[in-house]
């Protein structure tokens, strides 16, 4: 792959002697869209190395202090670029998106690769398993036979995050998954929303795409516990978590991430349910308010950290919200007329600021102030892919099912040799879906992910 630049080189612009123009696209063009895209899609793989020799497929450069990127945001990254590939028709990375995530599954086929177990949270385990379900949702590429398919590394690390030893055996925060996956790590007592969102999302969406209920009452489960604990306020604020023993001190920082996460997983069971009242009243609601909080003028913003305090996790939170923007549109039209507009004017003053770097188009992270920060990395990158393509979505096929041509190969053991999830309901729809649990292993570990949260 032909490397345009380093991210140093882009951060300080240090060829001088090419002028390249801005980032030019007309919104109100598809094929604009996409060609712009293409490029962005381009620059972001300047920061990913993985595919050149002696280096880690699937990651990006990191941890801190070794690199800005912890190893959830690989998966993350993956997640834009098939999302990229589903709505552009470009198959240009295939061979590199495949590489890198089933390099990343590990011995038991869930994501729990040896070098990452000893730092692992159940949100960065599923943010690679969110990347399977998209692949399995749009057909991507199956894998060889004798390899992790899609659908089951899904479901391998829902069934894994179903167990009894990643969740609070009893009080107030009963069933609440935990931020981290083993007792020894650091913020294994804090019950934050983004594990459960994640859990509760891919629940949604194995629910939609096997037609098996039980994924759907566990994810149900998860948003009614999310709802008790005062994550979702009645205002429809999306708090980042609380502590053990009672999940009371809540940590009222709000991310879009969060709110999107959820936005999104309630769209798919909307769809799945035929348009529940239940599940529209809450996209309704949830909608209004991640407008309200994280699109002030129309323009994504994340209060909780911008201008000044973001990490690189955080600098990457705009390009997943409008991309699971762009799915609520697909599974809930009738919130068209009102994301469209905004995602709109968000992603023109997203693309207003990639004047950075060598080549005149690398892009910074506040989009309010019209003007490039100085600030590149792969999250800015993502950013506006996913501000662009989100534009897309209303008009590109819906997440596939296993009875709408969806190909992707499901494993009744995922994840373990023993069956010890809930007994699930009747397969019905020609549900390849199983449920297995891997009972997890005690292990040393360290501080994973947001490293910048103050936790026990």
């Amino acid at each position: 792959m032909v490397r345009l630049s380093t991210p140093l080189l882009a951060a300080l612009g240090l060829v001088a002697d090419k002028v390249y123009g801005a980032l030019d696209v007309n919104l109100d063009d598809p094929e604009s869209i996409k060609a712009a895209a293409a490029l962005v899609a381009e620059d972001l793989l300047t920061f990913y190395h993985g595919d050149e020799p002696g280096m880690v497929p699937g990651i990006l450069p990191g941890p801190p202090p070794d690199g800005d990127y912890y190893w959830w945001q690989g998966g993350a990254m993956w997640g834009t670029l098939l999302d990229y590939r589903h709505h552009t028709g470009d198959k240009q990375f295939d061979d590199t998106i495949s590489q890198a995530l089933l390099f990343q599954v590990g011995p038991n086929e869930d994501f729990m690769p040896p070098n990452w177990t000893a730092s692992m949270g159940n949100d960065d385990q599923a943010f690679w398993a969110l990347s399977a379900m998209l692949a399995t949702e749009i057909g991507y590429t199956d894998p060889p036979p004798d390899q992790a398919q899609w659908l089951s590394l899904a479901q391998a690390v829902f069934n894994e995050q179903t167990h009894e030893d990643r969740r609070v055996p009893s009080g107030n925060c009963e069933w609440g998954l935990r931020w981290q996956v083993y007792p020894s790590n650091n913020g294994y007592n804090y019950i934050n929303t983004i594990a459960n969102a994640c859990y509760f999302n891919i629940g949604a969406r194995l629910a939609r795409y096997t037609d098996n209920s039980t994924y759907a009452d566990l994810a149900t489960k998860t948003w009614d516990l999310v709802e008790k604990l005062g994550y979702i306020s009645d205002n429809w604020d999306v708090y980042d978590g609380a502590h053990l023993p009672d999940c009371t001190d809540i940590n009222k920082a709000q991310f879009s991430y969060n709110a999107a996460m959820l936005l999104q997983g309630a769209a798919f069971l909307y769809d799945h349910t035929g348009g529940q009242q239940i599940w529209k009243d809450r996209i309704d609601n949830l909608l209004n308010r991640t407008l309200e909080i994280f699109f002030p003028g129309n323009i994504a913003f994340e209060p909780s950290c911008e201008p000044g305090n973001c990490n690189a996790d955080m600098e990457s939170f705009k390009g997943y919200t409008a991309r699971w923007l762009g799915t609520t549109m697909q599974l809930a039209p009738h919130t068209r007329e009102k994301i469209y507009p905004v995602l709109k004017a968000s992603a023109q003053a997203a693309v207003k600021q990639c004047t950075g770097g060598d080549n005149g188009r690398f892009c910074g992270f506040h989009w309010s102030t019209g003007t490039f920060d100085g600030k590149v990395g792969a999250g800015q990158q993502m950013n506006v892919l996913g501000a662009l393509i989100s534009l897309l979505s209303p008009d590109v096929p819906a997440p596939l099912t296993n009875n709408t041509g969806g190909t992707s190969v499901g494993n009744v053991n995922a994840g373990s040799d023993e069956p010890l999830v809930p007994t699930f309901a009747p397969i019905t729809g020609g549900d390849k879906a199983g449920a297995g649990i891997l009972t997890a292993l005690l292990v040393a570990g360290s501080l994973s992910a947001f490293a910048w949260m103050s936790l026990d």
